[in-house]
């Protein structure tokens, strides 16, 4: 376990999120900064906004809010599954130097480093 590192008001950018042990690698656009009680950036297609919670070691985006455009296949099965597990309940922040990683409760975990 690695400590908690500074979170808010950095531009992270995503690099990959895995669910069931299956890593996907984040197109070039996704990203997030969270600065005093909320989260807004990109799931990769379309821009977001919410909700950000930073309890301790624990994070909560909800009351998401995104924008509706169509990108490719691919880009849209990320964004689905960024967006699942980002708002999935509380993650576990765990870090050092400019990485990242929010885990949720069932393991799918999201790799984030510093822009």
């Amino acid at each position: 376990m690695g400590t908690v590192p500074a979170v808010t008001g950095i531009d992270w950018t995503v690099d990959s999120v895995t669910v069931d042990g299956t890593t996907l690698r984040a197109p070039a656009r996704a990203h997030v900064k969270i600065d005093d009680g909320r989260a807004a950036g990109s799931f990769g297609c379309n821009q977001f906004s919410g909700t950000a919670q930073i309890t301790g070691d624990q994070f909560r985006l909800s009351h998401v809010r995104t924008t509706r455009m169509a990108c490719d296949n691919a880009r849209m099965t990320f964004e689905r599954t960024l967006s699942r597990t980002l708002t999935s309940g509380p993650l576990t922040m765990t870090g050092e130097g400019k990485k990242l990683t929010l885990t949720a409760s069932g393991g799918d975990r999201v790799q984030l480093s510093k822009a």
